[in-house]
């Protein structure tokens, strides 16, 4: 522990005012509360900043209005702006450039764009997070990304109609982006031990679901007083949040000088026997470089897997809208209301897939084991969904939001349960500032495939949509096998454990049996 003056500097000023206020310092409960509420709060506001291109989409190229693929389709917001507006000219003339023919194309390029970038940024930003003070990197991120939400927005003001510029800011925002997710995972993983870091982050990554339909309903809000609105205020309010990080975020325990229970410090030595942490010894934390956070066991596994899943599951978030009013529901054809709205089951079944597979992973302390149980009954699930789903509107719900459970349960443990974990992992020999790194590792290499998915489904499902599907389930299964030998690895540490003589032996015990 550093000295008084020196943790007294480290500290938040929003937390050294509220100690001053409160006479006492903050306790190690409060800090954790707090943390889980600015990080939920932070991510969420990020993702609201990423939707709200999509809900603009149909003002700036019209074409796109009933292209299917907004959780929240323009009917629901358009009509509100033709009232407002008075005519259907304006409404309709859409944007230059994006309302010329190449207008659909230019559109998906910027959506190329803003996720290689951010997957690209991603590495770069999990490197830097583990050297410098993660609070200051997670403000500048938002504070950045709120600058360039709204600067796209200004490009009406502005009357700018050059696609360059709207590119840049895009490609902008996606750098500015890429540096909350390794942030937000090793701020929540320095204060939460791995016995319930999986079923604490799995209700925790709900953020993503709540940012998504809340950047939607906002940006389809302000559309009615023009789209320049419905970015300027997503980034203001992203860069707000971005302020209350800066004043009051504690990175870690040991920042702001206050000690851990009794009990949490006991339950972090049994974590250390866990299947994929062993024995620690001290040393001087040095932040990891990215090669050898690549070589940390389980890291390359999980991020291909990851690779796959997302690939998956951002094929359901950018397409399934536009699959569901394509395809006859109980012989009826549903508006693109309909289905964008009942698209958002698959969210709702994504919400409650992580958190069983966050609590599943703790139970069982297996955390290789759930994730790939998990994406091979994604495998029947989503041939049901194709063959079924179109039998009833009430076969398509749930074989929705089953589907949705199972392909977005171990997308949400690998992205957060499972990169704290291997952020500590014993071959670091007690080094916790490989967090951040491995995390942008893990989430970077399955943002590729978030870009690849889409990408390659809208070439496939012009010719079959069973061929999507085919491709789904295919990355599916390779995301299982590719956890294979963690799988193995998991079951024959447990079969050890169990045998008699398990306690003269070296072999690692799950926590599990040790409760």
């Amino acid at each position: 522990m550093g000295s008084p003056s020196k943790t007294r500097r480290m500290k938040p000023l929003g937390i050294q005012l509220y100690e001053c206020a409160r006479g006492s310092p903050i306790s190690f409960r409060s800090c954790q509360a707090l943390v889980l509420i600015l990080t939920f709060l932070s991510y969420a506001s990020y993702h609201a900043t990423r939707k709200t291109t999509s809900i603009v989409k149909s003002v700036l190229d019209p074409k796109t209005e009933n292209l299917g693929m907004l959780h929240w389709p323009s009917h629901l917001y358009l009509q509100d702006l033709r009232d407002a507006q008075g005519n259907m000219t304006a409404l309709y003339s859409g944007w230059a450039p994006f309302n010329a023919d190449d207008g659909t194309a230019l559109l998906g390029e910027i959506d190329l764009a803003f996720l290689g970038v951010y997957a690209i940024g991603m590495f770069f930003a999990g490197h830097l997070g583990d050297r410098v003070d993660l609070r200051i990197l997670l403000t500048i991120g938002m504070i950045g990304t709120g600058f360039f939400t709204a600067a796209f927005g200004a490009g009406n003001w502005l009357n700018i109609h050059n696609f360059y510029y709207f590119l840049g800011v895009q490609m902008m925002a996606g750098l500015f982006q890429s540096s909350g997710w390794p942030s937000v995972v090793a701020v929540v993983g320095n204060w939460f031990g791995k016995s319930k870091r999986g079923l604490i982050m799995g209700i925790w990554n709900a953020h993503t679901s709540v940012g998504n339909v809340s950047g939607s309903l906002i940006a389809a809000a302000m559309l009615k007083f023009g789209w320049s609105w419905s970015f300027a205020v997503p980034g203001v309010m992203i860069a707000v949040v971005g302020l209350a990080v800066f004043l009051f975020l504690p990175v870690g325990p040991e920042m702001i000088g206050i000690e851990e229970d009794i009990h949490e410090k006991d339950a972090e030595k049994d974590d250390m026997s866990a299947p994929l942490l062993e024995e620690r010894s001290a040393s001087k934390e040095k932040a990891v470089g990215f090669i050898q956070a690549w070589r940390i066991p389980g890291v390359a596994p999980f991020a291909l897997c990851l690779f796959f899943c997302k690939l998956v599951a951002y094929t359901f978030l950018y397409w399934l809208p536009f699959y569901i009013s394509h395809t006859a529901i109980g012989g009826v054809y549903l508006s693109d209301t309909a289905a964008g709205v009942l698209s958002t089951l698959f969210d709702v079944g994504g919400v409650v897939g992580g958190i069983l597979a966050g609590h599943i992973s703790d139970r069982l302390d297996a955390r290789a084991l759930t994730a790939a149980s998990f994406t091979f009954s994604a495998i029947p699930a989503l041939f049901f969904y194709r063959i079924y789903g179109s039998f009833s509107l009430y076969s398509n719900i749930a074989l929705m939001f089953v589907t949705g459970m199972l392909v977005n349960g171990p997308y949400a443990l690998i992205t957060t349960a499972v990169s704290a974990d291997l952020g500590t992992h014993s071959s670091l020999n007690g080094n916790s500032r490989a967090l951040a790194t491995v995390t942008a590792i893990i989430d970077g290499t399955g943002s590729i495939g978030a870009a690849v998915g889409p990408l390659l489904t809208g070439y496939i499902s012009a010719k079959s949509w069973s061929g999507v599907f085919t491709m789904l389930m295919a990355s599916a299964l390779v995301a299982g096998l590719l956890l294979s030998r963690l799988v193995m690895a998991e079951i024959s540490a447990k079969m050890e454990s169990r045998r008699p003589d398990a306690a003269a032996s070296d072999l690692p015990v799950s926590s599990m049996e040790q409760s």
